[in-house]
């Protein structure tokens, strides 16, 4: 592992600023090969004679130091080779670059290259636009691929005839002799689910990039950079014999056999070791990503979010299954052990993100729940409630949350968890009429209160006809009183007479006849 770094800067040109830095070589020849490269500035510095072969494209311009040692030989583009007086170490150079371009893109030290070429995707990362130098693995930077020389390193190893059976775990065992020099060792796993013991002298520190995918033991320090704690030596081991090593690494993970030993001598202070299956016909599966999608960066430990319909977390909710918005739901976020130890996985924030081409965010708040199980000694569990989901049409979300990852008292980036969740609105089921149930105490009481009304209707009606003399709400009298039998009347009678006066004429005399009707017709 060398000096260097990766940002995500591009100038307003949209051109890449690279410096490739080439350290100390054995061979003097390398190939450069640049057609396909996005636009770019190419730094080229070497504090030896090298000589390179280039086939660079229009957009490629290469910068020289004055007083480069480096000659580069090419038939075509020669206009592109610009040399310039710059400074040759590290930071000076980049803060050169900085002021010239307003930026670097990238840089790399390589050494005992053997060819360079691009792969003619973007340099650009996420992140930081500031190129802060430190270790680095270099083949992480996928715009470039680098082949350089093997270095002379004392390496051996070996795989016993019987390996472990498909179901088991592999136990691979790397041993760094008592008389090596003590350095740095990175260890990158690019296979699951296996088991590393490292041994080496004292003072060696193991810098284990990926826990999620190791289960390891050691006698040395081991630093996990997700949360920049270091693990003191579980085991101690002063011998540096094969067998000893052997059969301390099967008695520690209490297995029969092991996958490798491996041997080695670092030629470096800071080295990477990458342990890779190649093995074609060994493939993994990779779960349904319907049901748990974890967006951690590739070193970060893998989570997975599991829902339930109920707080006894016993029947986890399928991902198709839609859960109405007036239900609470239970999550539980899981991690692994690394090792020997256990990470606590803290829930820092939840939202829902609508599917769709305008996609409304909301924060989603939780509750913890408790636990008191050996069952969720890995996990967290907490509910939500979609209560403010309701007011919306959209059915289909992702819900994401943000954890961190802690191991005693400290905390690192833990990345994010997400699920999709599938929600529908509750059934509205129409407005029951009210329907009044009377008991007998009701009905006597309606009867008893229509009773009472009558009798004080009856009795304002008969006090009003003492003191009027009149019936109320009827005038009966001009009706009845010429109707016999009716004393509701008490006006004298005026007898009727039948001698009409001589001075009515024809037309009274009917209308008289008209008044004078029978009781029947007037009733009528």
């Amino acid at each position: 592992m060398l000096i260097g770094c990766w940002t995500s800067f591009v100038t307003e040109d949209k051109a890449e600023v690279h410096i490739l830095n080439f350290a100390t070589t054995d061979d003097k020849m390398f190939s450069l090969e640049m057609t396909n490269a996005k636009p770019m500035n190419l730094i080229l510095t070497s504090p030896d004679t090298v000589y390179g072969l280039y086939n660079i494209s229009a957009d490629v311009n290469i910068y020289l130091n004055n007083n480069s040692t480096i000659v580069l030989h090419g038939n075509q583009h020669h206009n592109n080779v610009h040399k310039q007086d710059f400074p040759t170490q590290d930071e000076e150079l980049v803060k050169w670059a900085r002021q010239t371009f307003g930026g670097v893109t990238s840089f790399t030290t390589v050494r005992n290259l053997r060819a360079i070429s691009s792969t003619g995707t973007t340099g650009t990362k996420p992140g930081s636009r500031n190129c802060i130098l430190k270790n680095e693995d270099a083949t992480e930077k996928h715009f470039m691929k680098i082949e350089k020389i093997p270095l002379a390193s004392s390496f051996t190893s070996c795989s016993p005839q019987q390996q472990n059976p498909g179901d088991e775990a592999e136990l691979h065992i790397i041993n760094i002799p008592e008389n090596a020099s003590i350095c740095n060792v990175s260890l990158r796993v690019d296979t699951k689910k296996i088991r590393v013991f490292l041994r080496g002298p004292q003072g060696t520190t193991w810098i284990v990039l990926n826990p999620q995918y190791t289960q390891f033991g050691s006698n040395n320090d081991i630093l996990l950079p997700t949360i920049t704690h270091r693990i003191p030596p579980s085991y101690t081991l002063t011998s540096d014999n094969a067998d000893d090593v052997q059969r301390k690494a099967l008695d520690i993970f209490k297995v029969s056999t092991f996958t490798s030993y491996t041997e080695l001598r670092p030629a470096d202070s800071t080295i990477l070791l990458v342990l890779v299956k190649n093995d074609p016909s060994a493939t993994e599966i990779v779960p349904d990503p319907v049901i748990t999608i974890t967006t951690n960066a590739p070193h970060q430990m893998p989570l997975l979010m599991q829902l339930y319909t109920s707080p006894d977390y016993r029947s986890p909710l399928d991902p198709n299954t839609k859960v109405q918005s007036d239900k609470r739901i239970y999550a539980e976020i899981s991690g692994h052990t690394l090792g020997d130890i256990v990470l606590t996985i803290k829930v820092i924030s939840c939202f829902v993100r609508s599917k769709g081409s305008c996609p409304v965010v909301k924060e989603l708040p939780f509750i913890l729940e408790a636990c008191s199980s050996n069952s969720c000694s890995n996990s967290t569990r907490l509910s939500f409630s979609l209560d403010q989901l309701q007011e919306l049409t959209t059915t289909t979300w992702d819900l994401e949350c943000s954890v961190k990852l802690c191991y005693s008292e400290k905390c690192g980036d833990g990345g994010r968890v997400k699920r999709n969740l599938e929600v529908t609105q509750p059934c509205l089921k129409p407005p029951t009429p009210q329907c009044f149930d009377f008991g007998l105490r009701g009905v006597l009481g309606i009867a008893f209160g229509g009773f009472l009304i009558g009798v004080l209707l009856i009795g304002a009606l008969w006090f009003i006809k003492i003191k009027t003399g009149y019936p109320t709400g009827l005038d009966m009298s001009s009706t009845a009183a010429n109707l016999p039998g009716c004393p509701c009347s008490g006006a004298k009678r005026q007898p009727v007479s039948t001698n009409p006066s001589p001075s009515e004429n024809s037309s009274a005399n009917a209308s008289i006849g008209s008044t004078q009707s029978t009781p029947t017709s007037s009733m009528a």
